[in-house]
């Protein structure tokens, strides 16, 4: 499997690589008020309107750090009307794509139920890699719904 490597603070975590559309550089996020904290905003991303999460706040409850690094990873996903849509995760330390066999990743036997999308650990030499399940995460942010809503109904309104 072809995955994403990333860091959140001293972390790593990995995405697969088929949900991830581009590596965008960093840019200023609009703020939507009265958003959950993890919402870092949303930027126009080619004319459309990309909401974006913190991916180490939802996860670790603080920001992620801006370094040359950090990236809004661009993920695919299928909104509840069977229209594609996209939307962005903040990442440090975006570092590189590569590939882990299956037999590699290791389900653990404890399961948090605030974070379903931890799912499967990539044990390699001394350290452990933390994989997000993408489809678990887009159905566990319940709030894109709301968003894609909010912005067609505005779209309509212009």
């Amino acid at each position: 499997m072809l995955v994403l490597l990333f860091y959140l603070g001293d972390v790593m975590y990995t995405i697969e690589c088929q949900y991830v559309r581009e590596i965008a550089p960093m840019v200023t996020l609009k703020e939507l008020p009265r958003a959950p904290e993890f919402f870092a905003g949303f930027f126009n991303y080619r004319g459309i309107i990309v909401p974006v999460i913190d991916l180490r706040r939802l996860i670790h409850g603080v920001p992620c750090q801006m370094r040359l690094s950090t990236r809004i990873i661009l993920v695919d996903y299928v909104q509840y009307d069977s229209k594609p849509s996209v939307y962005g995760l903040i990442a440090e330390r975006v570092t590189e794509a590569t590939k882990k066999s299956d037999r590699n990743f290791i389900r653990p036997d404890v399961r948090m139920q605030e974070a379903p999308y931890l799912g499967s650990l990539i044990m390699e030499e001394d350290r452990m890699i933390h994989h997000i399940d993408v489809k678990t995460l887009t159905q566990s942010l319940s709030f894109l719904h709301t968003f894609e809503t909010r912005i067609a109904h505005a779209s309509n309104n212009d």
